[in-house]
């Protein structure tokens, strides 16, 4: 998806709001709280996968269905910084009250509701749940928990995302691309760690041990060496025990590792910052130096060549 203008789009009845945010974000009911005039506010911009939108409006309440949730192809993760105003944000079980510096993520492929009692700004980022590295189930458990300053997480990410949305108007090209996606990165860099974290105080040793192992491939996926036996032997266990420890969470450790390869090269690919670098160059920078197998794994798990996906063609698969 390339990288859009900045737009700013203004509704003056709520039935053109419902509109509009449903069109905008994933598909949403919309539903009036009070009666009388309504008016809202939406202005951001396409980063290539990454949305960020402003969003200012009076009171109304947005709630994804299950059987909106069932008509979408990726799933994304909307973090949301609460600029004014409060919203109360309910998804799996859970609700919190966000006020302003707030943050809180949430997961479009599981029903949730977002209300505002009053007017309100809040600042969102949406991005495919795949940029994060992390599986679902993980930062399932950080969904619609709010982060404050006082939050390691709030604290790292808000002050970035506050001021990239400061600089919306003036982000675009290949900066603004690799800005919307530096805030992607710290942002997965502080859920694994939150993530872990738990892991840690929750469960037992096997799911620790495969946090630390993950980890460490994600450190290593440059070294076209990394292979079972190099991991078990950085682990002090055998290759039988990590295929073992991988098997109880339903992985295999070849696809792990293939899978956190092809997602790093198909960022690069559609980085404009590398629009120069030879297709190979970049299967080589992650691991895959052979040029014919990368190119046939990039097609088996995306539907489409590297060389395709890096001219556009890729959103049509992804």
């Amino acid at each position: 998806m390339p990288t859009a203008p900045y737009q700013v789009q203004h509704a003056d009845s709520f039935a053109a709001w419902r509109r509009l945010v449903s069109d905008s974000f994933v598909p949403l009911e919309a539903t009036a709280v009070c009666p009388g005039p309504f008016a809202g506010r939406l202005g951001g911009r396409q980063l290539n996968e990454v949305a960020i939108m402003e969003v200012a409006a009076g009171p109304h309440a947005v709630e994804r269905t299950p059987g909106l949730i069932a008509g979408s192809a990726t799933p994304y993760y909307k973090l949301n910084l609460q600029v004014s105003g409060h919203a109360l944000l309910v998804q799996d079980g859970r609700e919190t009250v966000m006020r302003p510096g707030d943050l809180a993520i949430y997961d479009t492929r599981r029903p949730y509701t977002l209300s505002f009692d009053g007017d309100f700004t809040t600042l969102v980022l949406m991005f495919p749940q795949q940029l994060t590295g992390l599986p679902a189930e993980d930062v399932a458990e950080l969904t619609a928990v709010r982060m404050d300053s006082g939050h390691r997480l709030g604290s790292a990410v808000a002050p970035f995302l506050s001021q990239i949305g400061t600089m919306l108007p003036r982000l675009d090209g290949p900066i603004g691309h690799r800005l919307a996606m530096n805030v992607v990165d710290l942002l997965s860099t502080v859920l694994a760690d939150e993530v872990y974290s738990r892991a840690g105080q929750a469960v037992g040793s096997n799911a620790r041990l495969l946090r630390r192992v993950q980890h460490f491939i994600g450190a290593q996926l440059s070294n076209p060496g990394l292979d079972p036996a190099m991991i078990a032997a950085a682990h002090f266990m055998s290759v039988r025990s990590l295929h073992k420890l991988f098997a109880a969470s339903g992985l295999t450790v070849a696809g792990w590792v293939r899978e956190r390869r092809l997602e790093h090269c198909r960022r690069d690919l559609a980085d404009p910052l590398h629009a120069e670098v030879p297709v190979g160059a970049i299967g080589a920078r992650w691991g895959l130096p052979d040029a014919a197998h990368f190119s046939r794994a990039f097609r088996a798990a995306y539907g489409i060549s590297p060389a395709q996906y890096r001219s556009g063609l890729g959103v049509l698969a992804s």
